[in-house]
């Protein structure tokens, strides 16, 4: 039964995001807000909806571990499983050098990370604080964003029937809320069977899950060969999942830091971090060599997990 949770809360949460994500843009596009702000500000928060979700739930049930492991597992995945296997089926390259800016960002969330594990809690201020950095890099990437847009987009003729947008947010909604708590209870149940921490499956099991999304949309642009598109998705989700995620779950619950996290976890995500960071900085692309090895380094991980 615990795996039929975890499976159900998985697909309830992607396609409660690809729904919310299709209405709220569509209804942006109708009401003439640009589509530059709706990519930024909709989007981003609506791919991350499955993960806090899942973390907010996970701290007001008392599973502090998994809330924590579920950003921490996710960044892992995203740069080690995502951006490899997306390597792998087709090279990197060619991506756009502005998001240098977006992998320094991406690196100082992910120090500022390490800093607070080092503490037995992440509390409500750090987590004023996290969300006050997603405030400034959400403001500074919309000025550049504006500077950089020439043309505004119309509506299509052909624009999303009013009550089409209404059932895809309110069912993506419920959708997510419902498969965040099949999600949790299946996995804390799974926790306790086998014996292993809240953490452990935190770190795993619900991080791989909620990364369904970015690993979908990964594979479907390698198969395309327009594999850079991983790059920018990865990037944004997780200095969101940093900022974002964390940031709201300690506001709402402040979060117990369980142990290995400040010593392990959190330290592999920042050395994945940092040398995705370089690879962007340094690298003309990504080949397919270093994508299997860095496939390599996630099942190496995850085998040291359990």
């Amino acid at each position: 039964m615990d795996f039929l949770y975890i499976a159900l809360g998985l697909v309830g949460l992607y396609f409660g995001a690809e729904w919310l994500v299709s209405g709220a843009v569509a209804t942006a596009r109708r009401m003439g807000i640009s589509p530059l702000v709706a990519s930024l500000v909709i989007v981003g928060f609506g791919t991350s909806l499955p993960e806090l979700l899942v973390s907010v739930r996970a701290a007001l049930t008392g599973a502090p571990g998994i809330a924590l492991g579920n950003v921490v597992g996710s960044n892992i995945a995203n740069i080690l499983l995502i951006v490899g296997a997306a390597a792998v089926i087709f090279p990197i390259s060619g991506w756009d050098r502005n998001v240098r800016r977006d992998a320094i960002a991406m690196t100082s969330a992910s120090v500022f990370l390490l800093f607070l594990v080092q503490y037995d809690v992440i509390g409500r201020v750090a987590g004023l604080v996290l969300l006050a950095l997603l405030a400034l890099f959400l403001f500074r990437t919309y000025r550049f964003a504006v500077a950089s847009e020439t043309k505004p987009e119309l509506p299509a003729d052909g624009a999303m029937p009013v009550w089409k947008m209404t059932v895809l947010i309110v069912a993506g909604l419920v959708l997510l809320m419902v498969g965040a708590e099949l999600l949790i209870r299946g996995a804390t149940e799974l926790a306790a069977h086998y014996g292993v921490s809240d953490a452990v499956v935190g770190l795993t099991v619900v991080a791989l899950g909620t990364s369904l999304p970015e690993l979908a949309t990964a594979v479907v642009a390698a198969t395309k060969r327009h594999s850079d598109v991983a790059i920018g998705n990865v990037t944004g989700s997780c200095i969101f999942n940093v900022l974002c995620i964390i940031g709201a779950t300690a506001v709402i619950a402040p979060l117990p830091v369980p142990e290995g996290f400040a010593t392990f976890d959190v330290p592999v995500m920042l050395a994945a971090t940092v040398f995705f960071a370089l690879m962007l900085f340094f690298a003309p692309k990504f080949l397919r060599a270093t994508g299997a090895a860095m496939l390599a380094a996630y099942a190496a991980y995850i085998w040291a997990l359990v």
